[in-house]
């Protein structure tokens, strides 16, 4: 299973092409939409969430309902892209035009892909790094990883996530599965802990008002994928670090773990290895998930826990010192919009990226030409973790 995606963030459209998922799996869009509507939301969004309504559209690769095995388009048309015609369409424009847009971006911000995006593709407009690298991107990404929890929810592999921290203030209390469960997008800020909802809303709005911005820590949680799923025997089959690899591919995020993550390194090794238990019903199982579902690179039949730190935003409204790279002119760098916080709407972005990489993962390791072949295979390994 594999994807690219392809467009500008004021472009006319995000175009998204799937290649490997199994034929005759029953797809909704409204699903699909269901997971795009999530990522637009949540406290501290910007106007551009107001502007743009993502809904995706299925041109290829399903059929009155159900999927072909051929490859699956999708696409995400741009609103916005009636004011920026001119800017960013595909046919040239003359130099009066050019004059009169007065819209070369020669004024590189802080902490973005701006510069270093110039220097390595030659750029002199900045516009032509920025497009790409903006974070619109991940609304692609979003659609695909809803396809691949479409696929996964068929195999009884089920995702949540939630926010465990933002600005400093932390929702970090120890929850089982089931009160995760049941406080899904309570509130949002889409932390489980109501209580803290308000100090983190009123945390946005200070921010937002300094023209600061702030990010923090989310949580996505995978119930139900079978024990050995990745492989220790080289570096780059292993599960973890797979998905290691795409949460820190996501726009502005820096560190990722598992389980205890980081809090390992303060603990004794009794206290963070899962004790292995045996019952004659459900098989194997840890007396504990410290490890956050992972052994030697594979998945162990725990529930899979990745947490994600997510920088603060860093288009800001009290700009920081660049440089311009045609006069080499110091100055304050320019804004385009933005959110003062977009940690919870990022949470549903790293859920739906640790889904493409798990069912991707899935798809390697069983044949996979259409769904009933893939859900007996995997009703085999499951009981491999009783039968073992």
């Amino acid at each position: 299973m594999r994807y690219l995606t392809s467009g500008e963030s004021h472009g006319p459209q995000l175009t998204v092409i799937i290649e490997g998922v199994p034929a005759n799996l029953e797809i909704n869009v409204s699903d699909i939409n269901e997971e795009m509507f999530k990522r637009q939301g949540g406290y501290g969004r910007g106007r551009r969430m107001q502007i743009e309504k993502d809904a995706v559209e299925i041109v290829s690769g399903v059929r009155n309902g159900y999927t072909l095995g051929s490859p699956i388009t999708l696409i995400v048309t741009n609103d916005d892209f009636t004011h920026w015609k001119k800017i960013m369409g595909a046919d040239p424009i003359s130099e009066e035009d050019q004059d009169n847009m007065k819209r070369v971006i020669t004024k590189p911000r802080p902490g973005h892909a701006d510069l270093i995006g110039g220097m390595k593709y030659n750029h002199r407009d900045l516009r032509n790094v920025l497009e790409r690298s903006s974070a619109r991107e991940t609304a692609a990404r979003v659609a695909v990883g809803a396809v691949s929890k479409i696929l996964l929810k068929q195999l009884d592999i089920n995702f949540y996530s939630r926010v465990v921290e933002i600005g400093g203030i932390k929702d970090d209390t120890e929850y089982d599965l089931e009160t995760i469960k049941a406080n899904i997008d309570k509130n949002d800020v889409r932390v489980v802990n109501d209580e803290i909802a308000q100090e983190i809303r009123d945390k946005i709005d200070s921010a937002k008002k300094a023209g600061d911005t702030i990010g923090g820590v989310v949580q996505t949680i995978v119930e139900g994928l079978p024990v050995g799923i990745g492989s220790y025997v080289h570096y780059d089959r292993k599960l973890d670090g797979r998905i290691a690899q795409g949460v820190v591919s996501i726009n502005a995020f820096k560190g990722v773990s598992f389980g205890e993550g980081f809090k390992a390194a303060e603990k004794p090794g009794s206290e963070i290895q899962d004790e292995i238990l045996y019952d004659t019903t459900k098989g194997y199982y840890r007396g504990s998930n410290h490890l956050g579902g992972f052994e030697g690179g594979m998945s162990n039949g725990m529930p899979i826990v990745v947490n994600g730190v997510m920088k603060p935003i860093p288009t800001l409204y009290k700009p920081l010192n660049s440089v311009d790279i045609n006069t080499k002119e110091s100055f304050k760098a320019s804004i385009e919009r933005s959110d003062s916080c977009a940690v919870p709407a990022a949470s549903v972005v790293v859920e739906n990226v640790v889904a493409f990489e798990i069912a991707k993962a899935l798809l390697e390791e069983f044949q996979s030409n259409h769904i009933d072949q893939l859900k007996s295979q995997i009703d085999e390994r499951r009981l491999l973790n009783i039968e073992y």
